[in-house]
């Protein structure tokens, strides 16, 4: 076996079947890239996503909020201005009855005797304008200001009661108190009682109006956006529990179909949990079907597939003519790639099942992938192939399964040597990572043909080639070495590979890398 021998060639899908086939490679990868994605037809239109359940909540909440929020401040003017009235209102009722009282009956005429200290005091107001009238029986004017606008008739209140109205005096609105005195020995049928009227401007009410308002209004605007804050701090903390479940399940593998837990569900979104948990309870019972169908159909045909090339191999060994031996020879080459398709049907479905549950061990890799190369040598000697394996001078072991790992490495050397040309180079490597000692890649080179970098994450799709390439792979090797280093908590990746010492030759690089265990000797 050769040595440090490398080579750059991925596990390169075939290239597609004669154009007749009725089923193209570009049908046959719609139907096995993903067979669960919904038609082109229902796939959501960007344009028109439906709201957020957050957005519709925080809708119904503040918009009620932000519409009673002008009603209050309405509702507040009205209440700050009743208030407002209540102290003066009282101020102006007590000097009504003030001069309701100095007003005497003089020769069966009212006269007003109010002392002039009591008159400038009622006029004493720095803020307002204070007016007041006194109206005899014939509704001659006793005393005050002549021009103060009067009640109507029906509104007179009883001698004794003071009422309130608001009016306009030289075109300034006025609040006014007013009362009626019956004076002794009127004529009844031709007099009516004294009126008197009190009555100030509005400019002490209005300030005192607008500062309740300024001290119900202003903390407002401070209240109502802190409010606001605490709404969508409180829907967050409310829908957490979605998000966690949008979490849970974005952080799922492909290939786990367990229940989602429901216990810590809130009673608000438990049926939806039960729901999706009998959706992927119904999945996995398809999906585990399918798997069982396509590897009980490979075990049927296994057998058979086998007869019919050994029957084809004895038959070339008899004296038939030309056309006969190569009718034979299709048939050899067809049921061996048959074969070759229904064994790594099988190891698909192997690793698939054993992708949930599975018990690993400590694995020599090193010694692992020796072995695997030494059982691709006869096929690379075959092809004129010069074939390779370089490894650390340590052992390097991964937590997994021996045979899926062996199954993984056959995959990646049989690709190699499948699309590599005749008379090519081949390495297998085993080596850690120069930053990361706890990674180990195990790499595959070749000097084929390359992968183009559009083409590399479609290559690892079961039964996908790339177009116009030779070769009788099926297009199942990558998509084993994927699942297979999946399942081990690996990645697979493809790069182009230029040798150093030989720039001419180049290929293809593929790589996986797991993690490295360590025996309990040997931990750093």
């Amino acid at each position: 076996m050769a040595s440090s021998v490398s080579r750059k060639r991925a596990d390169e899908p075939p290239r597609t079947p004669p154009p007749a086939t009725a089923d193209s490679d570009a049908q046959r990868d719609a139907r096995y890239a993903n067979p669960f994605a919904p038609p082109d037809e229902l796939e959501p239109d960007s344009e028109t996503h439906p709201r957020s359940l957050f957005g519709e909540i925080l809708d119904w909440m503040l918009a009620p909020l932000l519409l009673l929020w002008p009603m209050s401040i309405a509702v507040t003017y009205l209440v700050a201005k009743s208030i407002a009235n209540g102290p003066f209102d009282r101020a102006l009722e007590a000097d009504t009855y003030v001069i309701a009282r100095q007003i005497q009956p003089v020769n069966g005429v009212a006269e007003l005797r109010l002392p002039d200290a009591t008159r400038d005091f009622l006029r004493a107001d720095n803020v307002d304008s204070v007016f007041f009238q006194v109206l005899g029986t014939r509704g001659e004017l006793v005393s005050g200001d002549r021009d103060m606008p009067l009640p109507h008739e029906d509104d007179r209140p009883q001698p004794g009661i003071v009422e309130f109205r608001d009016d306009v005096l030289r075109g300034n609105d006025i609040r006014v108190a007013y009362t009626t005195v019956d004076l002794p020995g009127r004529d009844a049928e031709n007099a009516q009682p004294v009126l008197v009227q009190v009555a100030e401007t509005l400019d002490k009410r209005s300030q005192l109006a607008n500062d309740i308002i300024k001290g119900v209004i202003l903390p407002q605007f401070v209240i109502l956006p802190l409010a606001i804050v605490l709404v969508w701090f409180g829907l967050s903390r409310g829908l957490a529990p979605l998000h966690a479940l949008q979490s849970n399940i974005r952080a799922r593998r492909p290939d786990d179909l367990s229940p989602l837990e429901a216990g810590r569900a809130p009673p608000e979104i438990a049926p939806l949990v039960a729901s999706f948990n009998d959706l992927l309870t119904r999945l996995e019972q398809n999906m585990e079907f399918q798997k069982r169908f396509i590897a009980d159909a490979a075990h049927q045909m296994k057998t058979p597939l086998a007869g019919l090339r050994m029957q084809a191999e004895l038959a070339l060994r008899q004296d038939v003519s030309n056309e006969v031996q190569r009718s034979l020879e299709q048939i050899a080459t067809s049921s061996e790639h048959a074969a070759r398709l229904v064994t790594q049907l099988l190891a698909l479905a192997r690793a698939e099942n054993r992708a949930n549950g599975q018990i690993f061990s400590q694995v020599e890799l090193t010694d692992l992938a020796r072995l695997a190369v030494r059982d691709w040598v006869q096929a690379a000697l075959a092809k004129r192939m010069d074939i390779g394996y370089e490894e650390p001078p340590f052992p390097v072991e991964v937590e997994g399964n021996a045979v899926m790992l062996r199954e993984m490495l056959s995959n990646l050397i049989d690709n190699a040597i499948r699309y590599t040309p005749s008379g090519g180079r081949i390495t297998v490597r085993v080596r850690t990572d120069e930053t990361n000692p706890d990674l180990v890649h195990v790499e595959v080179e070749d000097t084929g043909l390359g992968i183009p970098p559009a083409e590399r994450e479609r290559v690892v799709e079961r039964f996908y080639r790339i177009l116009g390439r030779e070769g009788d792979g099926s297009g199942l090797g990558l998509a084993i070495v994927k699942e297979i280093a999946a399942i081990h908590g690996g990645t697979l990746a493809i790069e182009d590979h230029v040798y150093q010492e030989t720039p001419r030759l180049a290929g293809t690089l593929v790589r996986v890398s797991l993690q490295r265990v360590y025996p309990a000797r040997d931990k750093p």
